[in-house]
């Protein structure tokens, strides 16, 4: 059974030796010389001598710039380097917590307890005020405001504000990020 992968030929994903489309191109060698510019046959011709391959690095330049590279090397290495970076980045997530302005002591508390272990997991706090369906205008923007800032207050141990209060139609909002330790 024969089994064919895609991932057969990697050269043929980048501009590589014959895969190179230009007549000319500009050569540095493997120490980083300018050899000049020259015919690409020539140029992969002065490579395979070195046992390197021909690699276009700037294939959008004028003359284009070709380098000789062990391209499976150079390979690895960029994929190493992929693998680090994305080892060392760290996604924030944005949590919300949904508060009412006719909350109950408890339920705050819970709320509170709740945003609380949200930051301690490093993730953004957004803490959301909405209000009933036709209940607005029986609450207070003061009110509303009172809220959220004693919510700040509970939680400024671990916290800053990250952005100020914003209205939005039936809810208010405010952003919280853990503090840095």
């Amino acid at each position: 059974m024969l089994i064919i992968s895609k991932n057969l030929d990697r050269k043929a994903d980048a501009l590589v030796n014959e895969n190179i489309t230009a007549s000319r191109v500009l050569v540095i060698d493997a120490e980083g010389k300018p050899l000049g510019e020259m015919d690409v046959e020539e140029a992969i011709r002065l490579a395979r001598e070195e046992e390197l391959d021909l690699v276009c690095v700037a294939p959008n330049a004028k003359v284009p710039v070709c380098r000789f590279i062990d391209y499976s090397k150079y390979r690895y290495d960029m994929q190493r380097k992929k693998r680090e970076a994305k080892k060392n980045q760290k996604v924030v997530t944005i949590k919300e917590v949904r508060v009412s302005p006719l909350i109950g002591t408890k339920d705050f508390e819970t709320k509170v307890k709740t945003g609380r272990e949200f930051l301690a997991d490093g993730n953004k706090l957004k803490v959301t005020l909405f209000y009933p369906k036709g209940k607005k205008r029986l609450i207070q923007f003061e009110t509303s405001s009172q809220i959220l800032d004693k919510y700040i207050e509970a939680v400024s141990d671990c916290a800053t504000v990250e952005s100020k209060i914003t209205n939005d139609g039936r809810t208010t909002a405010i952003t919280l990020v853990p503090k840095k330790k």
